[in-house]
């Protein structure tokens, strides 16, 4: 997972890169401000504000994708750890994940595949809270 993390990181970086460079050659050429009276210098500098804004917009996203993937991973973790369990009914349980807090949904037979859910999803790593909306039979 961290590889596939890593990939999309890199061509969010890759992409607002290209963004930049073609606006910044644009400014060069003339072709994205073709103002006679703009001096170069305040062309550089447009270019680099503008360069600014991207990066972070760049990096706002590539945040949010590795916020994402880190929230699919710890649900994709638990869901493996009750189907793996025969204790509990996997399917019959929804997992969802935001940040680090886990919810657990669903209905349940008994009060020990209740009990064996919260606890699979509450001992895995990178979970800090999981809240319990499961219902027994």
């Amino acid at each position: 997972m961290s590889i596939l993390r890593s990939l999309i990181v890199l061509v969010v970086i890759i992409a607002g890169v290209f963004l930049v460079m073609g606006y910044v050659g644009g400014l060069r050429t003339g072709q994205v401000l073709n103002r006679p009276d703009i001096a170069s210098s305040d062309t550089a500098q447009q270019a680099r504000e503008r360069g600014a804004e991207i990066g972070e917009k760049v990096g706002a996203a590539a945040a949010k994708v590795e916020e994402t993937l880190d929230e699919s991973a710890l649900t994709a973790k638990i869901k493996a750890k009750m189907a793996l369990d025969d204790s509990v009914k996997a399917r019959a349980i929804s997992v969802t994940t935001r940040g680090t807090t886990v919810t657990l949904s669903g209905t349940v037979d008994t009060k020990a595949e209740h009990d064996r859910a919260l606890a699979l999803a509450r001992e895995t790593d990178g979970v800090t809270k999981v809240i319990d909306d499961l219902h027994t039979r």
